[in-house]
């Protein structure tokens, strides 16, 4: 995979075990690698791997800033917006902020360029290393509604050449979208389990619309019922691997341990996922 291969681990929910796919994968490829988390409302790579963080970057987006002294309430800014991120109804614009994506449109169209831009931080991205493996991961500051530009900032900091492997949110919300988006491959990691298999179904609606190649992980194998395993039969998706439900993974887990070196007998189950993926990039 020294080509430069993006591999996202996604999940149509939480609590499936995405990160410890992510992280166990990362810590088995034996050379280095990028780990980019960008579950940036909560990242958590950070619990197992235990970097030391070399270096945090503010992350901002513009926002306007309207200037009434040149203002004639035209109200081109507002009508521009598809967010109702600033409004004018024959009045002055009102701005608000929690609502702009930094289109940086309204500025732009603005005839008497009344509008400026002013940068509002929206998080962090700390880049950190640990063993071979090199983590970015992002952190949302606390009531930011939008975490999309943060993400895109983590995946921004991604090397041109090597293995990234890239932990998205849960769900199949924009947060996911801007995570998944542009890689080569992705692994939904799901369940046996009923709400698994509801949420893998909405999962794998949003690959298929994103058009990207894809593959299951059944994580906590034995558990529930075989549902899953016959849903993804029926509709041809490649089962890549499954993880056994095995308590000592979830006391590994608990006490924020890498599952392959917690219990090495799994070393191989991880690589024999790498080998997978390896092939499945290849295919394309």
């Amino acid at each position: 995979m020294s080509e430069g291969v993006r591999i996202a681990i996604a999940s149509g929910k939480g609590g499936t075990g995405k990160t410890t796919v992510a992280v166990n994968l990362a810590w088995s490829v034996h050379e280095p690698v990028q780990l980019l988390d960008c579950d940036v409302e909560e990242p958590n790579a950070h619990l197992f791997l235990r970097p030391e963080i070399q270096r945090s970057e503010t992350v901002s987006i513009p926002v306007p800033e309207v200037d009434e002294s040149r203002c004639d309430a035209c109200g081109e800014c507002s009508r521009l917006c598809a967010w109702h991120a600033i409004v004018s109804l024959k009045t002055r614009p009102l701005v608000f902020p929690d609502l702009c994506h930094g289109c940086g449109g309204c500025a732009r169209i603005c005839p008497l360029e009344a509008i400026r831009e002013m940068d509002r931080p929206i998080g962090t991205v700390e880049t950190g290393v640990s063993g071979p493996v090199n983590l970015v991961q992002g952190r949302l500051n606390i009531g930011a509604p939008m975490a999309p530009p943060l993400i895109r900032a983590v995946k921004a900091r991604a090397h041109g050449s090597g293995l990234v492997i890239v932990d998205a949110p849960p769900g199949t919300s924009c947060p996911v979208i801007a995570a998944v988006r542009d890689c080569d491959f992705l692994v939904l990691v799901t369940e046996p389990t009923p709400f698994g298999l509801h949420d893998l179904v909405l999962a794998v609606d949003m690959v298929r619309e994103l058009r990207i190649p894809f593959g299951v992980v059944i994580n906590r194998a034995g558990m529930g019922d075989d549902r899953t395993a016959v849903f993804c039969r029926n509709q041809n998706i490649p089962i890549l691997q499954e993880i056994p439900d095995d308590r000592r993974i979830a006391e590994a887990y608990a006490r924020g341990r890498i599952v392959v070196e917690a219990l090495p007998e799994y070393q191989s189950l991880f690589q024999q996922l790498l080998a997978a993926l390896r092939a499945a990039a290849k295919k394309g």
